[in-house]
């Protein structure tokens, strides 16, 4: 779940929607859940609450495990794994790097 951030290009491994491609608008840690644009689409009747607003169905992303989905690397396009690389900036401060497990290049 920490490896992926919302605005990443991830691919839908199971269900209704394997196989489609879409951006990550929301992340629900707690859940272990993420939204992925134009994926698991449910449709919800919506009731007028004032004077003007019109009802209606309105289609809309639902929540998917995030075990579900796996990165899209933005380098070499494939799907892949994500690793970790700590690196050293200066006098001992450490950053952590994501990383593609196919090509080695940085995702960050």
């Amino acid at each position: 779940m920490p490896r992926i951030k919302v605005g990443d290009e991830v691919v839908v491994l199971s269900g209704k929607d394997k196989g489609k491609v879409g951006k990550v608008i929301e992340k629900i840690p707690r859940e272990g859940k993420v939204v992925v644009e134009g994926v698991n689409i449910t449709k919800r009747h919506i009731r007028a609450r004032r004077r003007g607003q019109e009802s209606g169905i309105v289609e809309r992303e639902t929540p998917i495990p995030a075990c579900k989905v796996m990165l899209v690397c933005p380098r070499c396009g494939k799907r892949t794994r994500v690793g970790v690389k700590i690196s050293v900036i200066d006098q001992g401060e450490k950053e952590k790097l994501r990383i593609c497990k196919k090509c080695g290049e940085v995702i960050d």
